[in-house]
């Protein structure tokens, strides 16, 4: 898992989690990354200072009583990962049944609704917009909590 503060045009700023960098960059470009405070989907990274650790040779830094903000690179605490896992379980659960249909999500899941189709349990890659066209439609969406590989690409 991968951390980035991120910030929206309205000046908002929040923190996302993404599988990889890549997850990040594929996600921002098709609209997925928005904004929890106003929707907005241009988003940015924020800058960040990387966690660099003291020289073993330096003098500990005294603290001053400041408050100061702290980022961390330190492994998770153990019940954030236990939920973290506890998650990915239920997702994979979940999908047990459930086919891929790849970028033809939206028109899986119409064809299904409208009759066009069985209805059986299905995911897949659909835009934000596609998304939210099939919820004004009436249609049943949610999003997958953690990315998961497409089925060909897995080795």
């Amino acid at each position: 898992m991968i951390v980035y503060d991120l910030h929206c045009d309205n000046g908002h700023r929040f923190e996302g989690w993404f599988g990889s960098s890549a997850d990040y960059e594929r996600q921002s470009e098709v609209g997925l990354v928005d904004c929890p405070e106003c929707g907005s989907t241009n988003v940015g990274k924020a800058p960040m200072a990387p966690a660099v650790p003291a020289k073993s040779n330096s003098a500990p830094k005294q603290n001053t009583g400041a408050k100061e903000a702290q980022l961390s690179n330190a492994p998770m605490p153990p019940e954030v990962r236990k939920a973290f896992e506890a998650l990915a379980k239920a997702q994979a659960k979940a999908l047990e049944k459930s086919r891929w249909v790849g970028d033809k999500f939206a028109e899986e899941a119409r064809s299904q609704h409208y009759g066009e189709a069985d209805e059986t349990p299905i995911h897949g890659k659909a835009t934000k917009e596609e998304a939210k066209e099939l919820a004004a439609e009436g249609i049943a969406v949610a999003p997958i909590l953690f990315p998961i590989a497409p089925p060909d690409e897995l080795n």
